[in-house]
């Protein structure tokens, strides 16, 4: 007990408060950093697995929590030394080759610590540190994706959000930059998607449209529901204007080590040049280039059909990379049902689904109906859809709605325009036909025409009655 002890609370698990940080990702990291011979100090919460991979990488290992239960079940699972309290109050002597806070500084203090900034938190860690010594540190963003996704998003404050002083938050500095300047340009920074406490994706490169593909399916994943706006198509607005680190809802940093990858291992991020299926016929559609999908849509189906029935099933347009015209599916997936064209069918109706969904323009007016607009992408391949084959692939005709409220007003005032457009339109031929009829030509035809039709209207009448006659 160093002081400060928190003795009835656990953040391993809480009651009301975000779990210890643990998942593929940060147990990734670990593995690609720790050394056989190295001693490790574990600061912060990280779950149970977490500590027992780095008991099983390395020489020794001591952990600094402010929970006294958490200490104790940590204590029958390390055969180093358990610290219990605050770090402001932790003053051993001893040196680590490596330091672990995956969890951030803000839980290595409690209610007991009234001044301790962020900046002050980091330097107690780093004082630590052996020579040579590294320091895997997590920072939360306080201005990060979600802030964009569901502004107005009201929550209730949990039983760790207690008050602290104005001066002495344990809260990283707001902005990507500011968080550089403390722990220094040298490190290794990941972006971590889509939160700290069970991440699935980090990538030291975020700005790049494949890598944009996993890091949107791992925020709309999180952020399921009515939002303010589609989280995926936001987070790939995001990456396509260069955002996609500075966005993140957090961040990992690695000081002190060499050689790190990339990517930690957790979703499928695809590699290569080419570009996602779906982004490439969504650009077309918005910029109306029709050759560029009539084109697309034909290679795409005979791409598909040729495909094993696995293959084919999670081939999506949004699963499906497209360079030139070669197709290279890159991860897992979600299937669908159906074979041979009730499968293409499938495919396409997807498509055509999240497109509605993302507030996307159409190029037709196939009355934006999912089976209209699934008619025509078939059409093009060669396919008609019947109602057999659409009943066998999608019972229902349930109309999408937009995933978000600004692609609901972005459908509303793009039909909105569509339809003033088509009223101009109107308004302009009847003023035209109007025209038209008042002309003289149109005059001389009508007095021309009106004679001939009453002569061959008696016409008809007298044949009727020779037939009649005659029939009698």
């Amino acid at each position: 007990m160093v002081g400060a002890e928190m003795l009835n609370w656990s953040d391993l698990i809480p009651r009301d408060g975000r779990p210890a940080t643990g998942g593929r990702v940060p147990a990734a990291l670990l593995e690609a950093v720790l050394k056989p011979t190295d001693s490790v100090l574990v600061a912060g919460p990280h779950t149970l697995e977490l500590l027992k991979q780095v008991v099983g990488a390395t020489a020794s290992v001591d952990a600094l929590v402010r929970s006294a239960p958490d200490a104790e079940e940590i204590a029958a699972l390390i055969q180093g030394r358990v610290y219990c309290g605050a770090l402001d109050r932790f003053s051993p002597d001893d040196t680590y080759d490596v330091i672990v806070a995956l969890d951030g500084l803000h839980r290595l203090v409690g209610p007991d610590t009234p001044v301790l900034t962020w900046a002050d938190a980091l330097a107690a860690l780093q004082a630590r540190l052996a020579p040579g010594g590294r320091l895997l540190l997590a920072a939360e963003n306080s201005f990060g994706i979600e802030r964009l996704i569901q502004p107005n998003l009201a929550t209730v404050p949990g039983d760790q959000a207690w008050p602290r002083d104005l001066f002495g938050s344990v809260e990283p500095p707001a902005g990507l930059k500011a968080v550089h300047a403390a722990v220094g340009t040298s490190a290794t920074t990941y972006a971590v998607y889509p939160d700290l406490a069970d991440p699935s994706v980090a990538l030291t490169e975020t700005d790049t449209p494949l890598a944009g593909v996993t890091i949107g399916r791992a925020v709309a994943s999180r952020y399921a529901g009515p939002m303010m706006t589609d989280p995926y198509r936001l987070m790939q607005d995001a990456i396509a204007a260069g955002l996609g680190t500075e966005l993140a809802p957090g961040w990992y940093f690695v000081i002190g080590a060499a050689e790190v990858p990339a990517v930690l291992p957790g979703d499928a991020v695809p590699t290569g040049s080419g570009i996602l299926l779906e982004e490439y016929l969504l650009d077309a559609l918005r910029v109306d280039d029709q050759a560029a999908i009539r084109r697309t849509v034909p290679g795409y189906v005979s791409w598909l059909l040729a495909q094993d029935a696995q293959t084919a099933s999670i081939a999506s347009a949004d699963n499906v990379i497209v360079d030139g015209t070669s197709y290279q599916v890159f991860g897992e997936g979600e299937p669908v049902a159906g074979r041979g064209e009730a499968l293409v069918i499938s495919q396409l109706a997807r498509f055509v689904r999240r497109s509605l969904e993302a507030g996307s323009r159409q190029s037709w007016t196939a009355g934006e109906s999912t089976r209209g607009l699934t008619a025509l992408f078939a059409s093009m391949a060669g396919i008609t859809l019947t109602e057999a084959l659409w009943a066998s692939v999608a019972p229902g005709n349930k109309q999408p709605q937009p995933a978000g409220s600004a692609e609901q007003v972005a459908t509303i005032a793009r039909l909105t325009k569509e339809l003033s457009e088509a009223a101009t339109q109107a308004i302009y031929f009847e003023r035209q036909l109007s025209s038209i009829r008042r002309s003289r030509a149109y005059r001389i035809g009508v007095a021309v025409m009106n004679p001939a039709k009453v002569v061959v209207r008696r016409a008809r009448r007298r044949v009727r009655r020779v037939r009649r006659r005659v029939g009698r």
